[in-house]
């Protein structure tokens, strides 16, 4: 069973995030939602009619989101089977958070990687 579909989001740390979005608002057309990122909309390739997006957003530098990492930037990846990935994750030694978040647009959970990069898992509703 493959495990990562794809790319949910990519979230990094910025000195003065509205400073920054107001650049690239002007400079490259990219806008924030309401909720404080922009969502890339995309189609599955293996189903065209199923649309996806890959989330971009800048969070403010003491941001406690991507802790424990101190690194500067967190990836948000895509699963099909939250429960089944986290599973195979804990069977092969990784240290994986016990907390899994609910929300209306799907399931998350936290892992970090070698190098001290937090990692997030996403399971779209």
């Amino acid at each position: 069973m493959k495990r990562v579909t794809g790319i949910g989001g990519i979230f990094f740390k910025a000195n003065d995030p509205e400073a920054l979005m107001r650049w690239y608002r002007e400079h490259l057309g990219i806008e924030l939602d309401s909720q404080g990122y922009v969502c890339f909309e995309w189609r599955e390739k293996d189903n065209l009619s199923r649309t996806g997006f890959t989330a971009w957003a800048p969070f403010p530098p003491d941001t406690d989101y991507f802790n424990p990492s101190t690194k500067q930037f967190m990836v948000n990846y895509r699963v099909e089977n939250l429960d089944y990935v986290l599973e195979q994750l804990r069977k092969e030694g990784v240290r994986v958070e016990e907390k899994i978040q609910e929300e209306e647009y799907g399931r998350f959970a936290w892992l970090m990687d070698p190098e001290g990069n937090r990692i997030e898992l996403w399971e779209p509703t």
